[in-house]
C-alpha cells in the first residue's frame, strides 16, 4: 500500500497543473478576443445653454419710420449702409446672435422689393432641408408678412418680412454668430423664434 503513495500524489499534482495551465490559457483567450474589438464612437456632446428670462418693452426710438416691442435681453445698434436708413441689428449678447434687419420705403416697387428678399431667403436652398412659409396679417396695423424657417444647418434659421404694401417694406433675418448646428443651438433658436414673433405681432409704422 505505501507503495502507490508517491504515485497518486504525483498524478494528483500534474492534474493539478493542467487545471491551472487551462484556466490560464482561457483568461489569455480571453484578453485577446477582447482588444480586437472595434472601438464604437460615443456621440458629440454639446455645452448646456443657459436660455435668460425675458420680457419685452417697445423700443425707443422716435425717429424712425416703425415701433415695436423687443426683449430686455437685447439692444438696438443701428447699421450704417451707403444709401440706406434706419437699418438696425437687434444683439443678443448673451446667446452670440443677431437679428439684421433692413427697412425700404415703398416707392411703387413693392414687386422688385419683394423678389429681392426672395432671392436672398433661396440662396439658402442648397444647405436646408426646407423652408416652410407662414403668412401674416394685422389688419389693426395695417401690417402684413410672411414668416420662414429654414429647417437643416444653415446659417440664418429664421427670416421674415413685413409691409403695408404702400409705404413700409421691413426685412429680418436671425444670426447665430457660431458655427450653424441645429441640433446645439435648438435652444437659441426656440427663443429666437418667439422673439421674432412678439417683433411681427406688435410691429407699428409711424
Amino acid at each position: 500500500m505505501t507503495s502507490l503513495k508517491k504515485p497518486l500524489k504525483y498524478w494528483k499534482n500534474v492534474c493539478n497543473m493542467k487545471y491551472w495551465q487551462y484556466i490560464v490559457g482561457v483568461m489569455l483567450c480571453s484578453i485577446l478576443v477582447g482588444c480586437q474589438r472595434t472601438a464604437m464612437p460615443k456621440p458629440y456632446g454639446y455645452f448646456r445653454i443657459a436660455i435668460p428670462d425675458t420680457s419685452y418693452a417697445e423700443v425707443q426710438t422716435p425717429h424712425y419710420p416703425y415701433v415695436f416691442r423687443l426683449s430686455t435681453n437685447a439692444y438696438i445698434q443701428e447699421r450704417q449702409e451707403k444709401g440706406e436708413q434706419y437699418w438696425i441689428d437687434i444683439q443678443y449678447p448673451t446667446l452670440n446672435a443677431t437679428i439684421h434687419c433692413s427697412y425700404k420705403p415703398v416707392e411703387n416697387n413693392l414687386r422688385i422689393l419683394s423678389r429681392d428678399a426672395q432671392e436672398f431667403l433661396y440662396k439658402h436652398t442648397t444647405v436646408a432641408s426646407a423652408i416652410p412659409v407662414q403668412e401674416y396679417g394685422n389688419a389693426a396695423n395695417n401690417v402684413w408678412g410672411l414668416y420662414y424657417e429654414l429647417h437643416g444647418n444653415t446659417a440664418t434659421p429664421i427670416q421674415f418680412v413685413l409691409t403695408d404694401s404702400t409705404k413700409h417694406f421691413f426685412r429680418g433675418s436671425v444670426y447665430c454668430n457660431s458655427v450653424p448646428n441645429q441640433d446645439s443651438l435648438a435652444p437659441i433658436y426656440d427663443y429666437l423664434r418667439k422673439d421674432v414673433r412678439v417683433l411681427m405681432e406688435s410691429m407699428k409704422w409711424r
